[in-house]
């Protein structure tokens, strides 16, 4: 991939063959974004696993202490008390069966994250082809299948990210926004790898973490040193 005289003198900041300690990650990935908005953070995390394998996938979510400064619009499939109990906790969008066509035949997907009761799950799955491929179908590991909607969408609505493995086991998670402060960003990064270190599989032999990589939606990736974790 070709890139810019202004993207090569950036990249020239970071030395590729160390691997950083994660505040001085953090500080490099700060310095070197130079978009005109406010890009994202993204932590990019080479694992030793085997997503073929059932017993090697990770799937979860966690909650960064500092939000990811995305407004993330949610939507809640429920029927009865739960309706309501979503919409006063803050989803964007509730219903059930009535949302079907207009997913499928209209193609409206104005939402980041889908939460749905279990027993809403037999008229959601209808929608596996749609969602699914957006990484959008609700899961009982991400905590977005639940009766307890309430703390499902102030979770999301506070900062909660899933995180799973993508098709060559590596996997890609926003950590916040340039404009945060170093100690934020930080703070998120510690959370997230604190919950993939947890979720390592039992069934892994070998290496779990491989490599980890800090970058900005448009900047140059930072190597961060594995052995911390």
């Amino acid at each position: 991939m070709k890139h810019g005289k202004k993207y090569n003198e950036i990249a020239k900041l970071v030395d590729r063959t160390v691997a950083y300690e994660p505040e001085e990650a953090i500080a490099l990935v700060k310095k070197t974004a130079a978009a005109k908005f406010d890009e994202t953070v993204e932590v990019h995390i080479k694992t030793g696993c085997d997503g073929r394998h059932a017993e090697q996938q990770i799937r979860g979510a966690v909650v960064l202490p500092n939000g990811t400064g995305k407004t993330v619009r949610v939507l809640v499939f429920a029927k009865g008390d739960k309706l309501a109990e979503a919409e006063a906790a803050g989803a964007d969008f509730t219903g059930g069966e009535e949302l079907i066509p207009k997913i499928q035949k209209e193609g409206w997907l104005d939402f980041d994250v889908v939460v749905a009761t279990p027993d809403m799950m037999g008229v959601v799955g209808r929608l596996g082809k749609v969602l699914g491929p957006k990484g959008l179908m609700p899961n009982p590991k991400a905590g977005t299948v639940t009766m307890d909607v309430t703390k499902a969408v102030k979770e999301i609505k506070a900062g909660k990210i899933e995180y799973r493995l993508d098709k060559t086991n590596i996997v890609h998670v926003p950590v916040g926004k340039v404009s945060f402060t170093d100690e934020a960003l930080l703070q998120n990064f510690n959370a997230l790898m604190d919950a993939i270190v947890k979720a390592r599989p039992s069934a892994l032999k070998g290496q779990y973490l491989r490599s980890i990589t800090l970058a900005s939606t448009m900047g140059p990736g930072v190597k961060v040193n594995v052995l911390k974790f």
